[in-house]
């Protein structure tokens, strides 16, 4: 009853939206209307057209032979045509009815998929509501979301068809939704530069794919040695056409990566000794996104992501504050309040806020995790500009990093973000994924959950599991949700001999090596084209982790040959998931050092443990 009671509150508190399902399922392989062309309006959204694009040759994924696309409009449709329109932006309106129009006009993202034995419309509110529209088709076609970025095979159909009727999916419960590429070297970086010369369009525009694929619209780009904005200008170009809504990390205001200062700036990143080169930078970000969606990170922090200054300077940070709003102002032409904004209150900023330091109520406050998955806290005060949260599934610091592979449980995530969804945090959700592999299915679940906070851990592991492999969904299912459980009782960075007694590690071994074998007799059965996508998505990360735990054993028993072996091993899994994988694809993607901590920061290397005489304590028994 008291959950009930706190759901009403917070829904009469912050005016809940309405949470959408999934759309029901309208593809056949058998019976309805089968599409024979796609048919767009010539002034229709770049992005759009980008999607249709997509479309046309998913078709071609799954049947043989893409589907034609024209250009010319919705005046001359012949019978099954795929007319895709959006509102206001095409004259698609022509081929709704007014209750259709209404359901659409003023909605946020949305999309109505209209079949009837004449055509077959995909109708969006805005961009993104028409994109995702035309991506919800594809994946009910049979082409995943994780078809490129985990080589997900696409099962060949004799033909698509549309079961007559109107589907949606509804709007999303959280506006912004995405992710933030970080803490990305050496794996991502080494593969981007290897396969991209670095992090251009080319990368970038696969990653906007994936966003828009899995109905997100958010992005905090890679930033430890790469700005998004300079590194190429069409990496800004293409997330706006697409429809992806791009901000900059906790520590980079207006719209300017860090690595931007250390390229151009002049003098020390401190607002009390260098205010005009600082106001001079900052200016020329507001001007270079002024015609974007973007969303200004305001704020300071330290150069390379540091407290500003020693103790707090409540006024100072105030003031500049004050000053960047002040800038957005005379650069857009408009008052700040129109261009949105974020404040986040990471680690120290967080207690600026405590000590009753505030913003207009216009910018958006990002509320943080602890950066190990605990919400430090929720609000309880209504604002204009909304609360985000971000949130943490790849992490750089002390005790030490998690950057390996991933070590996150669903159903904490699950309980986390209900209960920021709950306390009104629904402006924006952000998670750190790292290098983005290995970090598929958390994506995929916190995405989902963005858009409908109803999602459900074990339903949704099994629709994944069986969207993505077609058989075996509750024994897949079963093993990734084991797999985060396990995984998040101790992290790979913080497992060492001492880490269990005798009596624990035996157990805690043997329930590993039971979900290793496991994974291992569903590959067995799995048809051998899904080999590559069932190793990224779920074996790779059970055996490297049994394979780590059976290491650190064998260094509790003082077996030197043992932990060589295992050691070994280590490396040719690492190599396993770099050469071999989808024939070499994602080399680099596991050059994360993960073995040789002594303190918070990475190894340079990953060397041999040594066993240790009489590590071992025996209670007697």
């Amino acid at each position: 009853m008291k959950r009930i009671l706190t759901v009403l509150l917070a829904a009469v508190l912050f005016c809940l939206p309405r949470v959408a399902g999934a759309a029901e399922q309208f593809v056949s392989f058998s019976k309805g209307v089968r599409p024979a062309l796609i048919r767009l309006d010539p002034q229709e959204w770049p992005g759009v057209k980008l999607a249709a694009q997509n479309l046309a040759e998913d078709y071609g994924k799954v049947c043989g032979k893409a589907l034609p696309l024209t250009e010319s409009g919705f005046s001359k449709i012949k019978k099954t045509d795929i007319c895709i329109g959006t509102l206001g932006h095409s004259g698609i309106e022509s081929l709704l009815t007014p209750a259709q129009i209404s359901s659409l006009k003023g909605a946020r993202e949305k999309y109505l998929i209209i079949a009837t034995k004449d055509r077959i419309v995909i109708a969006g509110s805005d961009k993104r509501g028409t994109t995702y529209g035309i991506y919800t088709l594809c994946e009910q076609m049979g082409v995943s979301p994780w078809y490129w970025w985990a080589d997900v095979p696409v099962e060949h159909q004799d033909k698509v068809c549309i079961i007559p009727g109107v589907y949606t999916d509804g709007e999303p419960a959280v506006e912004y939704r995405g992710i933030f590429l970080n803490d990305e070297a050496p794996c991502l970086t080494g593969w981007v530069n290897e396969n991209y010369g670095g992090y251009t369009s080319g990368f970038y525009v696969k990653v906007f794919e994936l966003l828009l694929r899995l109905k997100g619209n958010f992005l905090w780009p890679a930033m430890w040695d790469a700005a998004f904005y300079d590194d190429d200008p069409l990496n800004s170009y293409y997330a706006d056409m697409m429809g992806i809504v791009m901000s900059t990390s906790h520590h980079e205001p207006c719209a300017r990566a860090q690595k931007e200062w250390h390229r151009y700036g002049s003098g020390p990143w401190d607002y009390t000794k260098n205010k005009e080169a600082l106001d001079a930078f900052w200016r020329k970000g507001i001007e270079r996104m002024a015609k974007t969606e973007d969303i200004v990170t305001i704020g300071m922090r330290g150069d390379g992501d540091e407290p500003m200054t020693e103790g707090q300077n409540i006024e100072l940070l105030e003031n500049i504050i004050s000053e960047q709003r002040k800038m957005i102002s005379e650069v857009t032409g408009k008052p700040a309040s129109e261009t949105p904004q974020v404040w986040a209150l990471y680690k120290e900023v967080q207690s600026y806020y405590d000590n009753g330091m505030r913003v207009p109520d216009d910018v958006t406050l990002m509320i943080c995790d602890d950066n190990w998955g605990n919400v430090r806290w929720f609000p309880t005060e209504e604002r204009s500009g909304g609360y985000g949260i971000y949130y943490h599934f790849d992490y750089v610091g002390g005790p030490r990093n998690v950057k390996w592979i991933n070590t996150n449980d669903m159903h904490k995530v699950k309980d986390q973000m209900t209960k920021c969804y709950d306390s009104g945090i629904r402006k924006i959700w952000l998670v750190n994924v790292g290098d983005l592999k290995p970090m598929e299915y958390p994506i995929q679940f916190f995405l989902d959950l963005a858009w409908n906070p109803d999602t459900q851990v074990r339903e949704h592991t099994r629709e994944f599991a069986r969207k993505t492999f077609h058989a075996y969904e509750d024994e897949i299912a079963s093993i990734i949700d084991t797999y985060g459980i396990y995984a998040h009782i101790r992290t790979p960075e913080m497992l060492k001999a001492e880490t269990y007694n005798i009596q624990q590690w035996s157990s805690i071994v043997q329930l590993w090596r039971d979900l290793r074998d496991r994974a291992l007799a569903v590959k067995e059965k799995l048809p051998a084209r899904y080999y590559d996508a069932y190793d990224q998505l779920v074996l790779f990360q059970v055996d490297a982790f049994c394979n780590l735990h059976e290491m650190r054993m064998a260094e509790f028993y003082n077996d030197q040959e043992a932990v060589n072996k295992y050691f070994a091993r280590d490396l040719e899994l690492r190599d396993y998931y770099n050469k071999v994988i989808a024939g070499g694809k994602w080399n680099h993607m596991m050059d994360q050092n993960h073995i040789s901590y002594t303190y918070w920061q990475q190894p340079e290397k990953d060397e041999v443990p040594v066993a240790k005489e009489h590590r071992m304590v025996f209670d007697g028994r």
